[in-house]
């Protein structure tokens, strides 16, 4: 496969394994490239990084982040519109607070993820508490802290957000988040907007629960929300679904149900390797002939496509172990620290910190299976990739801003990896490295 913006290849199959050309990969990321032959994030040298920090160690661009936040804001500018930056994606403070500071709304799905925005300065009016399962104290200390909106998913839902806005005194914003029962394309698990999935109120079942919002008196109808699935990289389905959101909301307007907002979710695709992801600006000239007829503010709910390639996991190759039917490069990262080739059977770019010789037929490159020390056979991060290793060689692991530190575990009793922020030639330590005595520091011996 080509890269578009130098024309050479950057992946080349062959009979031992995946060749990543690190220079055609990094030319399509913003903030990491290399320079004099070793790998840097925006200005800042990852051998600096590695020298400060030591590894594992997820590394975020500050002005990579923004980039792609104004690149929503400018592809839709033609309509009102807000950005809701959703939180599970990476939910480090430092992360909350650059986009806050852009003016970014915010997309969570739990208390704590509330919390973290509030303590990272974010406006409590700008945040849609989404998520199946809100308890009546989530929903309290939304309704108290002034939330701006909740994605109703259930019936129950709504009426247990109208118990206690009653018990508080307060109109409870809502939408309703709709299933439109549109195929996403994507992997099983991060597909939602289908009938046999856990989220949503099926779409012919919607008017009737509107109608039944309308009648409870501490409800106030302020939008329509939809949202069926991640790493989308056509805008076919996202199409299909604004079509039967849009069928909705003119039955509701004939039934004098006015709305202030569309949620159109989020889910649009990233390129991790080789995927060819609808780009934003292709996104917005979909969607706009039909969002500006509809004369409603537009929200999304954009995670991934923020900060995955924002970030990378930088680690260390500890052990080369060759077999006779594979080659294990043992580093110190593990399925703990970054899940989703286990999970999701993710392909990751995994690039060396000092650039190679030119070419697949360098001596010394080898088909490695990149694993974990953790004690499962699905501790892996990365299969066949033909690269020259030796023990003590950095690593990083590209695409790594999404869903990495967030869904990270102290499985096997390993310390969580540290986090750091570059800006320029700068950096900073935004979370530090567990140590193993955090982990238990708060079990209790049984007194018998």
């Amino acid at each position: 496969m080509s890269d578009s913006a130098t024309g050479q290849r950057v992946t080349t199959q062959t009979e031992q394994g995946l060749y990543i050309d690190p220079e055609a990969l990094t030319a399509h990321l913003s903030a990491l490239h290399y320079s004099d032959d070793a790998l840097c994030m925006e200005q800042v040298s990852i051998t600096e990084l590695v020298k400060c920090y030591d590894t594992p160690c997820y590394v975020y661009s500050k002005q990579a982040i923004l980039d792609v936040y104004q690149a929503y804001s400018d592809s839709f500018a033609a309509v009102d519109h807000q950005v809701c930056y959703a939180v599970k994606a990476n939910s480090n403070l430092a992360v909350l607070g650059v986009l806050a500071q852009a003016g970014a709304g915010f997309d969570i799905v739990s208390r704590g993820e509330l919390m973290r925005v509030l303590a990272a300065g974010g406006d409590v009016s700008r945040v849609v508490f989404s998520g199946v399962g809100k308890t009546r104290d989530d929903i309290d200390y939304a309704l108290t802290q002034g939330i701006g909106c909740f994605n109703v998913e259930s019936i129950s839902e709504l009426t247990l957000i109208h118990e206690v806005a009653v018990q508080l005194d307060k109109l409870a914003p809502i939408s309703l988040r709709v299933n439109p029962d549109v195929d996403a394309n994507t992997h099983p698990y991060i597909s939602t907007g289908l009938k046999d999935n856990k989220f949503g109120i099926a779409h012919e079942d919607a008017v009737a629960v509107y109608e039944q919002a309308a009648d409870l008196s501490h409800i106030n109808i302020v939008g329509i929300d939809c949202h069926i699935g991640s790493q989308l990289t056509e805008v076919e389905p996202f199409i299909a679904a604004l079509d039967k959101i849009v069928e909705l909301i003119h039955k509701l307007r004939d039934k004098g149900i006015t709305l202030q907002h569309v949620d159109l979710g989020g889910g649009l695709g990233v390129r991790y390797i080789d995927e060819t992801p609808v780009s934003i600006d292709e996104f917005a000239a979909a969607l706009l002939p039909k969002l500006s007829e509809l004369g409603l503010t537009v929200f999304f709910e954009p995670g991934r496509s923020i900060v995955a390639n924002a970030g990378v996991l930088l680690t260390r190759v500890d052990v080369l172990k060759p077999t006779e039917h594979k080659n294990f490069a043992i580093v110190d990262a593990a399925m703990n620290d970054l899940i989703r080739p286990a999970l999701y059977q993710a392909e990751m770019a995994v690039i060396p910190n000092v650039l190679p010789s030119s070419g697949i037929e360098t001596d010394g490159m080898q088909p490695w299976d990149i694993v974990g020390a953790v004690c499962e056979t699905g501790d892996f991060l990365a299969k066949d990739r033909l690269l020259s290793l030796a023990t003590g060689d950095i690593l990083a692991i590209t695409g790594a801003g999404a869903y990495g530190f967030t869904m990270s575990s102290n499985y096997n009793s390993r310390p969580r990896a540290s986090e750091v922020m570059v800006a320029d030639n700068r950096h900073q330590l935004i979370r530090k490295r567990e140590t193993v005595e955090a982990l238990y520091a708060d079990e209790t011996l049984w007194q018998s």
